[in-house]
């Protein structure tokens, strides 16, 4: 994963990493809540040869400023207005967990903006904010940050937990450097800004080329439910992942890519110039 400088828009509000011609169609990568643009470096380096490949350090992480509100509406807002600010035109948005979440709230107000959209281990709705399972998920999460740890060391643990059989070292480490360096504010209001977040309803109203993407060792956003979300969008592939957790894109890089590339060769034409 070659080192590339970070970029920020010219009104300072968002940090990035781009690879390839601005001229191409863009392809912008959303990270989880444990990431951040330099987790997509491959993906980057990759794809950067035929689309303008764009990774955003979502709010409040790397260089983006904080959100004065976070919840997943005010972070699809702030995705418009990053995609304002590169001037991506058409894009193709690839949003993995929460970056997923964040993508299907943004489509509820720009139904056709996007060429083709990638949800990647991401889940449709979190669900009820005081549900049993909502609340033992967040603070399994949040309560070793109130008994005084720290995201440094608790990274390796988290990164742990998430990520399937035989993960790529190299991917790891990445995983691991991003999962340390989040702001425990970040980590914290991103972790809250999931409860309630439910848009079942709307997946029926996506009309572009849709890839669902899942891990088969995926426990935080499970290959059957992601199976049964992409039956409700009407031009959705579901692909699923063999063996790899919630973290494809840094367990498996060559999968990964393999995989974004077939839909995006069958769907979308990268030559289109679109600035």
């Amino acid at each position: 994963m070659s080192a590339l400088a970070p970029v920020t828009t010219t009104d300072g509000r968002f940090g990035y990493e781009q690879a390839g011609d601005i001229a191409a169609r863009p392809l912008m990568f959303l990270h989880g809540i444990g990431g951040a643009a330099r987790g997509w470096r491959d993906q980057l380096a990759f794809f950067g040869e035929r689309y303008h490949a764009v990774a955003w350090d979502m709010p409040g992480y790397g260089r983006s400023a904080p959100l004065a509100k976070v919840n997943i509406a005010t972070l699809a807002d702030a995705l418009q207005d990053f995609l304002t600010a590169i001037g991506a035109v058409r894009p193709i948005l690839v949003g993995h967990s929460i970056g997923g979440m964040i993508v299907q709230q943004w489509l509820v107000k720009y139904p056709e903006a996007a060429a083709a959209v990638v949800l990647a281990q991401t889940s449709p709705a979190f669900g009820k904010p005081d549900g049993d399972w909502q609340t033992s998920f967040i603070d399994a999460r949040l309560g070793p940050l109130d008994r005084g740890e720290t995201m440094q060391a608790l990274a390796p643990m988290l990164v742990k937990e998430l990520v399937g059989d035989d993960p790529d070292p190299r991917g790891m480490e990445m995983a691991r450097e991003c999962m340390a360096s989040v702001p425990e504010a970040s980590y914290r209001a991103m972790m809250l800004a999931l409860l309630g977040f439910d848009r079942r309803e709307a997946l029926k109203d996506i009309k572009v080329p849709t890839l669902v993407l899942s891990g088969s060792k995926d426990k935080n956003a499970p290959a059957p439910m992601m199976a049964k979300m992409a039956s409700y969008i009407p031009a959705a592939t579901y692909v699923e992942l063999e063996g790899a957790g919630h973290l494809v894109n840094l367990e498996r890089p060559k999968i990964f890519n393999a995989a974004l590339d077939r839909f995006l060769n069958t769907n979308v034409a990268a030559t289109e110039v679109t600035s």
